[in-house]
């Protein structure tokens, strides 16, 4: 009971930054995982299992409060699914102890990544159409390969490059359930087939995603309304430096 009442705070307080800056339901969820010696496969898939059910109620709030560009948000969901059963498949493929040093160091670049945008004034310059596609198709690999991953590659892209940052919050937020059930179906397929081979230890975490579904499920309703009125940059800092303590203490781990 103690583990689902941490993963609860831990969904609602991930979720409600996640509402504001269109980034870290996942990557905060992930690294907390990690950190308590969850594999990293497994961190995955209970993550994606949480979102399944967090991103339909934050998708449902951004279309509520008119935060979603329809027209965007058809490429990158198409292109994310495809980068995110490409990662899932290949995440369940791996053994732990090979694939969890490049998550942790992976989760540690994305903090680093959100603190220096933080810091830095950059240029607004709209993307080109062409480029939604690949962004999705990056963000939805990466995405599945660490638990976490599509809010800080494609939203922080889009709002970096111009877009108008509550519609690219609302739009990425909204295409991310389709990546989200699409990773969640890859990893049930590779269940059942026996492409994962560690796929035993879902079943030790459950109180883990329960948790984070009924904390996201909290939070995520009010994410249309988070996006409008949270100051955003010191959510960001904030959430730069959770991931790369995070990570250190997970490169620690390792290293001992």
């Amino acid at each position: 009971m103690e583990t689902f009442f941490l993963f609860l705070l831990v969904g609602v307080l991930a979720q409600a930054v996640d509402g504001a800056l269109g980034m870290a339901y996942g990557v905060i969820s992930s690294s907390v995982l990690l950190a308590l010696g969850v594999p990293p496969a497994t961190a995955s898939a209970s993550v994606h299992a949480a979102e399944v059910f967090t991103t339909a109620a934050s998708a449902g709030s951004h279309a509520w409060h008119k935060n979603v560009e329809w027209r965007l948000m058809a490429p990158l969901a198409v292109a994310g699914v495809i980068g995110g059963v490409l990662g899932a498949y290949v995440l369940t493929g791996l053994e732990a102890a090979v694939i969890k040093p490049f998550i942790v160091a992976y989760l540690a670049l994305i903090g680093v990544w959100i603190l220096w945008r933080a810091g830095h004034d950059i240029p607004h310059r709209r993307l080109p159409a062409w480029i939604t596609g690949p962004l999705g198709l990056v963000g939805g690999f990466l995405d599945a390969i660490g638990g976490g991953g599509w809010g800080p590659t494609v939203s922080s892209t889009l709002v970096g490059a111009g877009h108008e940052p509550r519609k690219a919050i609302g739009t990425v937020n909204t295409a991310e359930f389709f990546l989200t059930v699409a990773v969640s179906a890859t990893f049930v397929w590779a269940l059942v087939t026996g492409h994962w081979e560690e796929a035993g230890a879902l079943q030790n975490h459950a109180a883990a995603v329960g948790g984070l579904v009924v904390g996201g499920l909290i939070a995520a309703p009010f994410a249309g309304l988070i996006v409008k009125k949270v100051p955003r940059k010191v959510l960001t800092y904030a959430v730069g430096g959770l991931l790369i303590v995070l990570a250190a203490f997970q490169g620690y781990q390792l290293l001992t």
